[in-house]
């Protein structure tokens, strides 16, 4: 299960074109058999992840990719929120004997030196806290490069998605095979 905002979602996307869609194909291309499962709802926080925790997780799922934070950060939100909220999604889904991987967001540099660092440096300080895998930076690759977003700017096109899935694919079926 992937527990994210707008860039698991889809949004702008025909339905094919989400990113946990294409992921799921780019893992069985790979000969690993994954249903992967989209929980990301558009605008979504980690304060709104953190509290829909427990109904995204009606479909059992053993492994959760959580790919929160964007929304925090565009929001300006405290960092030490942000990493509250996060530390307690690890700790809900670790205690349900779920295994975790986040995947990280930048915040945008108009924020500030401060912010900026403060926010790049909670994905790792929770992996390390937690002993889970971190993907550094979701939008690796596709962030600000006009051809693989929408108009808007911020969220990827389908060609976006397929680098955001092929750069992220190795990290995954890592994830997926580990043993605790």
């Amino acid at each position: 299960m992937i527990l994210g905002d707008s860039l698991t979602a889809g949004y702008g996307l025909p339905a094919d074109q989400a990113f946990p869609l294409k992921l799921q194909a780019a893992l069985q291309a790979t000969g690993v058999q994954a249903n992967v499962i989209n929980a990301g709802v558009s605008g979504d926080t980690t304060a709104g992840g953190l509290a829909r925790l427990d109904w995204a997780l009606a479909d059992k799922p053993t492994h959760v990719l959580v790919e929160l934070g964007a929304n925090d950060m565009l929001r300006a939100v405290d960092p030490r929120v942000t990493r509250r909220n996060l530390d307690q999604i690890v700790i809900k889904l670790k205690a349900r004997g779920i295994r975790v991987m986040l995947a990280g967001i930048y915040a945008s540099p108009n924020l500030g030196k401060e912010y900026v660092d403060a926010f790049r440096n909670l994905f790792p300080g929770l992996a390390k806290k937690h002993g889970v895998p971190l993907y550094p930076f979701f939008l690796d690759g596709v962030a600000a490069v006009p051809g693989l977003n929408q108009t808007d700017g911020i969220h990827p096109n389908g060609a976006g998605v397929d680098i955001i899935v092929e750069r992220i694919l190795p990290a995954v079926t890592k994830f997926l095979s580990e043993k605790e």
